[in-house]
């Protein structure tokens, strides 16, 4: 009954999704403000690892059969490619910049759901997300924004590695809980951050301020393991263009500290 309750009001399931790119769109001001300079895959580890942690604590449940390698593979494109690049982004590109570039995600998701999933790619879906990609620069971008090549190729790279990841998402289902397949993919995908992380930054060179701790602590429990749940408990229950475009509505609160 409650399977069908929730279907039969997508209203609310759009409500409960919208949390998660709300709560993302304050990655930007948290980065900036909060983390320590120049440490992009330790801060995607750390809000990774430790919420998958959390969630797995709490659901008590690991992956079964297929779902090992579709748990890794979905935890590299939803969390540890796209939070790694997430970050890059977010280390050398204006808020703006970043979010108008990741604003392309919707136009991909799409695009690969009406090839992989069979859904419709109409003329208002289009004209929807171009919408969606004017509104978002013309609230977002500045006059004085200065445009990094990396940094905007991690915001591109980001946006398609997560678009991906949406419709994998969808094809393959949940074979459990959003709690527990949210956790395997934090897992898995902050594994692999954290490999990334030895292997081009090194261990911290110094210890952590009390800000950092709380920057990354508001990441991983607010930020990532309650959005990550709503996230993946939406597109369960939404088409996957849907979902997409929900994504823009944290791109407005992207904000980065101009040195």
């Amino acid at each position: 009954m409650t399977a069908m309750g929730e279907t039969s009001r997508p209203g609310f399931s759009i409500l409960t999704t919208a949390f998660a790119p709300a709560l993302w769109g304050t990655t930007y001001l948290t980065t900036t403000m909060l983390l320590p300079a120049d440490r992009p895959f330790l801060a995607a580890t750390l809000r990774a690892l430790p919420a998958g942690m959390l969630l797995l604590l709490m659901c008590r449940r690991l992956p079964r059969g297929e779902w090992w390698w579709k748990s890794w593979i979905l935890g590299i494109l939803n969390i540890g490619a796209f939070f790694a690049l997430l970050f890059i982004a977010a280390y050398r590109l204006p808020g703006g910049v970043a979010a108008i570039v990741g604003g392309i995600q919707p136009l991909v998701v799409a695009f690969l759901a009406s090839r992989v999933l069979h859904e419709r790619l109409t003329a208002r879906v289009v004209a929807a997300g171009m919408t969606g990609l004017l509104g978002v620069s013309l609230i977002t971008l500045q006059a004085q924004a200065r445009l990094d090549a990396i940094g905007i190729l991690a915001a591109v790279g980001g946006a398609l590695s997560m678009a991906t990841g949406i419709v994998l998402s969808k094809k393959w289902g949940q074979p459990a809980s959003p709690l527990a397949t949210t956790s395997w993919q934090l897992i898995t995908g902050g594994l692999t951050l954290c490999i990334v992380m030895l292997a081009f930054e090194g261990r911290p060179a110094t210890s952590l301020t009390s800000l950092n701790v709380v920057g990354y602590t508001y990441l991983a429990v607010v930020g990532t393991a309650f959005a990550y749940v709503m996230w993946f408990h939406g597109i369960s229950r939404l088409p996957a263009s849907t979902t997409a475009f929900l994504g823009l509505l944290g791109r407005d609160r992207h904000q980065r500290r101009e040195a």
